[in-house]
């Protein structure tokens, strides 16, 4: 028995770990109850936002919205074979019955790309101007990315409970790390000599991040969104399980129901967004490296 200790791993008793959880969970509840109703209404802008833009997409004309979608994606590309699969895409979508159910992923995406834009683009500019900040910032974009995605919604249903808000926010927590670190990585990758030039030339910060910094990181700015939109359609089908609308409910109700046809055709609508998401922000990418450099943009 003395020589246990080599044996046994050293164990909190279970009634300390006990009251550490109990104190730890009435906080969290006591938190929820004073500051929930605060907290939801802060975010009340946000989910008009999303409500009315999911209603706009689903009650503008589909050929409208194809129409819109593939002129987005030729301008993004300039070329006629990313719009003509656009088209062709959301045209067996739609004709597969599950015109809808995009529509409202789509809502949900953009509204959570806008926001990890919002937040995350100026999080990457202030880690790029101070070590200190980036240290600090760093291992918390590593919990975040390697924390299990069902996680986030523990706290979040806690706090405000079931509904289109809460899957918000823990599909940008989910998705936000990758612009931030890039926008980050992007802002001091830029050439040293370039931004001493426009230093002798007069130019103050302000002109330096966003006429030089931001313009010349920007492909390296939509690597990390294109990847936050991909994480972002990722954990559609996790925040259904909090009511979030859209295609990943049909895919939860295929799990539970063991519909292998439902799940197969609501998966592929998720990858086929994803890939075209994808196609158009790196085109687009593409075509402002290439604007840069003075090449041709066709």
């Amino acid at each position: 028995m003395a020589d246990s200790w080599l044996t046994d791993v050293p164990e909190m008793s279970r009634r300390d770990l006990l009251t550490i959880r109990q104190t730890l969970d009435g906080a969290y509840r006591n938190f929820s109850r004073e500051y929930g109703e605060g907290i939801e209404a802060f975010f009340d802008p946000l989910l008009h936002f999303l409500v009315w833009f999911e209603d706009l997409l689903l009650a503008t004309p589909w050929w409208l919205v194809i129409a819109v979608l593939a002129g987005i994606a030729y301008l993004a590309s300039r070329s006629w074979k990313l719009p003509a699969a656009v088209v062709i895409s959301f045209t067996l979508i739609g004709y597969l019955g599950m015109w809808e159910d995009t529509m409202s992923t789509m809502s949900i995406i953009l509204v959570c790309t806008l926001v990890a834009i919002g937040v995350g683009v100026p999080i990457g500019i202030a880690m790029s101007k101070s070590n200190r900040t980036q240290a600090v910032v760093t291992p918390l974009l590593d919990i975040m990315q390697t924390m299990p995605a069902f996680v986030y919604l523990i706290p979040v249903v806690m706090l405000l409970g079931i509904g289109k808000i809460p899957g918000v926010i823990a599909v940008v927590i989910y998705a936000i790390p990758p612009v931030i670190r890039l926008t980050n990585l992007g802002i001091r990758l830029v050439d040293k000599d370039v931004l001493e030039a426009a230093t002798a030339y007069g130019a103050n910060g302000f002109q330096r991040l966003f006429q030089i910094q931001l313009p010349l990181a920007m492909p390296t700015i939509m690597a990390g969104i294109n990847q936050t939109i991909m994480m972002a359609l990722a954990m559609v089908v996790i925040a259904s399980m909090i009511g979030v609308s859209g295609l990943g409910q049909p895919v939860l109700k295929s799990i539970t129901n063991q519909y292998f046809t439902l799940g197969l055709l609501n998966g592929l609508a998720i990858v086929v967004i994803a890939i075209i998401f994808d196609r158009v922000s790196q085109s687009y990418a593409k075509r402002s490296q290439l604007h840069l450099k003075g090449g041709d943009h066709d």
